[in-house]
């Protein structure tokens, strides 16, 4: 069904109609019920810490011996809070506490050389996202500790990491 089907079916409904509909899709799929929770009680801040707190056990488990050190994990919720229309400070925060808690757990372990391409891809999209909203100066301190500890390190790609941060200035 196009837009502008949707668009005319709903017209032709009445209001007690599509208040039943509304509802049953509510009931029926969890996205949009956590959709509306969302719209009408933004927890932002709770939301941004159960990311942090799941983002940092990928790297640092508490239950678990092993780290998996997936950063599909991060993506997913970063994903989900640009659908959801998470403030995007809140947002460029996760990002920065992504790339950080990856550079303490590479300090700590052996990482393979993909983990050093995932976190150029992260902190592209992290710059992006800041240049967008217009939010580097706010984080400039940060962005630039990560960029500083990619160098410092030794990490692989740290000429794409450089190259990154020169079309941002």
């Amino acid at each position: 069904m196009s837009k502008r089907a949707l668009i005319n079916y709903l017209s032709g409904l009445k209001k007690k109609e599509l208040e039943e509909q509304l509802i049953d899709l509510y009931v029926r799929f969890p996205v949009v019920k956590e959709y509306y929770d969302f719209v009408f009680n933004p927890k932002e801040d709770k939301l941004v810490q159960e990311a942090k707190t799941k983002i940092a056990n990928e790297y640092f488990p508490i239950k678990r011996k092993k780290p998996k050190a997936r950063r599909s994990v991060a993506q997913k919720y970063i994903k989900h809070f640009i659908k959801l229309g998470v403030e995007p400070s809140l947002l460029l925060d996760v990002m920065l506490f992504n790339m950080e808690i990856a550079q303490s757990f590479s300090l700590e372990k052996n990482v393979p050389n993909t983990f050093y391409k995932s976190m150029l891809n992260s902190f592209k999209e992290l710059l992006q996202h800041a240049t967008l909203h217009g939010l580097i100066e706010e984080h400039k301190d940060r962005i630039v500790k990560i960029y500083t500890l990619t160098q410092e390190n030794n990490w692989m790609f740290s000429e794409e990491f450089s190259k990154a941060l020169d079309i941002v200035d």
